[in-house]
């Protein structure tokens, strides 16, 4: 029997060749063809066929359907890497993922046969579909509605800034089938549901940044959708199948944060050292340092926390705290670094042609989507308070 070191160290080669596998993809399928891609907002069809050939679709799906069982902390290095070069694909494959995991976790085990290995393959793709127009960080408050008829059920209503939905399938659906309960959330349900006839996507929504991955309104008409694809089998479990996939949400907006902020580091480090000023490199101005250091810290103390929520998911422990204090500051540092990376840059930081100007735009998104930072500031000091009570 292995010895705990050496299970350590297995762990650690097979989890460096699962990363190192991750950085040839980035470096040779995507580095290349992002600006071109971003520029003109162009859905990545070839990157997105080569992240199915990877497996990256079934990244933390369980081996037993078909996906590569990645644990959340495996999962969230790979997201990192990823956003560092290019965040719109990570989109493309963590929606998708909070909808498996949501299955994964909340499904019948019917749910589980039939949707987790064409999930984990990409041959059924999709996301999460919680906003509308009226609705976003208070998830009670949505008005879709699913009614029985029968063995179905029909939908009627909006869903917006839904990623993955012009290009995707299938989308975890949260409604209501009892707009008159209290509390709320006990009227609240999940459904997987795929495109079909009165599911309509009614347009494509332009961004500042996060070019690349669809983000749509998709509208509800009087769609019909069998009872059996009411995740988990009963009604009323809508909001905890929600947490269950924000938690890993959660998480994996955190590493994108750490991958924006590296990235930003990365390039002003790079061009502090090849601009000179004053007869010297600009890194060796004390005024340069003194950003360079912070970015550096602000990375680096985003990456533990980061860890740190990736490892409470790992044990299966409840993580909200973790994943919100971690959301919370690797979002903000990503905001700050990309911006402290435009002004080490002077003007050049303002052009097209550099990195960062893509990295500023894309980086306020995260300090909005998955809950906003203000939310993670409030579930952080409940939960505080709720583990040192007097």
């Amino acid at each position: 029997m292995a010895s705990g070191a050496e299970q350590a160290e297995r762990q650690y080669e097979q989890d460096r060749l699962v990363l190192d596998s991750v950085d040839r993809f980035l470096q040779r399928d995507v580095a290349p063809y992002v600006h071109a891609l971003e520029k003109d907002d162009i859905y990545p069809e070839e990157i997105v066929a080569r992240m199915k050939e990877l497996g990256l679709f079934g990244a933390i799906i369980p081996e037993q359907y078909g996906g590569l069982g990645l644990r959340p902390s495996l999962y969230a290095k790979v997201i990192e890497r990823i956003s560092a070069v290019w965040m719109s694909i990570s989109g493309i494959i963590n929606s998708h993922l909070i909808m498996s995991h949501i299955v994964a976790r909340t499904g019948t085990e019917a749910q589980k046969e039939a949707f987790l290995p064409r999930f984990a393959t990409g041959e059924l793709r999709g996301g999460l579909a919680l906003t509308e127009p009226d609705c976003g960080t208070d998830l009670q408050a949505i008005r879709m509605t699913a009614k029985r008829d029968g063995d179905d059920y029909v939908v009627n209503g909006t869903k917006t800034w839904i990623s993955n939905g012009i290009h995707g399938q299938c989308f975890a659906l949260l409604v209501k089938t009892d707009p008159a309960a209290e509390p709320r959330h006990a009227g609240m349900s999940m459904f997987l549901a795929e495109k079909g006839e009165g599911f309509e996507v009614s347009r494509k929504l332009e961004k500042l940044g996060y070019k690349g991955i669809d983000s749509a309104e998709l509208i509800f008409r009087d769609y019909r959708i069998p009872a059996d694809r009411l995740i988990g089998g009963v009604e009323g479990r809508g909001m905890k199948c929600a947490i269950a996939g924000l938690e890993l949400g959660r998480v994996n907006v955190a590493a994108r944060g750490v991958g924006i902020a590296q990235a930003a580091l990365d390039e002003a480090v790079r061009y502090a050292q090849q601009r000179k000023t004053f007869g010297k490199p600009i890194c060796e101005h004390q005024a340069i340092q003194l950003k360079l250091a912070d970015m550096a810290t602000r990375t680096e103390a985003a990456r533990l926390l980061t860890e740190k929520a990736a490892d409470a998911l790992d044990r299966g422990d409840r993580s909200d705290y973790e994943a919100g204090m971690a959301k919370l500051f690797a979002t903000e540092a990503a905001v700050e670094n990309s911006l402290e990376a435009m002004r080490i840059h002077g003007g050049y930081g303002y052009s097209k042609e550099f990195i960062v100007e893509r990295l500023y735009r894309d980086a306020p998104l995260l300090v909005i989507g998955e809950g906003t930072n203000e939310i993670q500031r409030i579930v952080i000091a409940k939960r505080l308070i709720e583990r040192n009570p007097v």
